[in-house]
């Protein structure tokens, strides 16, 4: 039997964008000395289920990059509301608190700071994961009946369930690095 897997790994721009926004949410509701990126020195106002509202949102941005990662893109751009409508106190000052808010990950994920480097740093790691894994369902006889496919975060996603589903894994950085663990993770979403 031939390796027959195929992996795509790519940035999220929503995933990352909601990962952008915990961390504004973590760094105004914890002590300093466990500061995420991005600081912001203000605080926003968030609502008070905004865990709860996230989690859902993680859970439905989740669900349709899985089915479609085409929509990546659109979703963030075409429904960049929803993550207002859903995380954030309305209000006309909350409404443009997010407005700069979204203006500067876009700013920062455009830039080669941004999703370039996010997803050059995991290059070498990505080329393990692969080999280990596609090896792994070798020596298991287990046959990939569609594509492996990898959204990639910059920074640890700590308020949504980040379990592998079926052919789709959601992975950040330190994933990459600490892989060996991550190896029987992925076996099982290939079903």
């Amino acid at each position: 039997m031939k390796n027959t897997l195929l992996m795509t790994t790519e940035a999220s721009y929503s995933l990352n964008f909601l990962v952008y926004i915990q961390n504004i949410f973590l760094n105004g509701n914890q002590g300093n000395n466990e500061l995420k990126f991005p600081y912001i020195p203000t605080k926003c106002e968030f609502r008070k289920d905004f865990e709860m509202r996230y989690r859902e949102l993680w859970a439905e941005v989740s669900k349709q990059i899985s089915e479609q990662p085409i929509v990546d893109l659109k979703f963030f751009t075409e429904e960049k509301n929803l993550y207002y409508q859903n995380l954030f106190v309305k209000n006309d000052d909350t409404l443009n608190e997010f407005n700069a808010i979204y203006q500067s990950f876009k700013s920062w994920w455009g830039s080669f700071a941004g999703r370039f480097s996010i997803e050059r740093s995991i290059d070498g790691y990505g080329q393990e994961i692969y080999a280990e894994l596609a090896n792994s369902l070798l020596e298991k006889g287990i046959k990939p009946k569609k594509d492996l496919y990898i959204s990639l975060i910059y920074g640890e996603c700590l308020l949504a369930d980040l379990e592998p589903s079926s052919y789709f894994a959601v992975l950040s950085i330190r994933d990459f690095v600490n892989y060996k663990e991550l190896i029987p993770k992925l076996q099982l979403s290939i079903y």
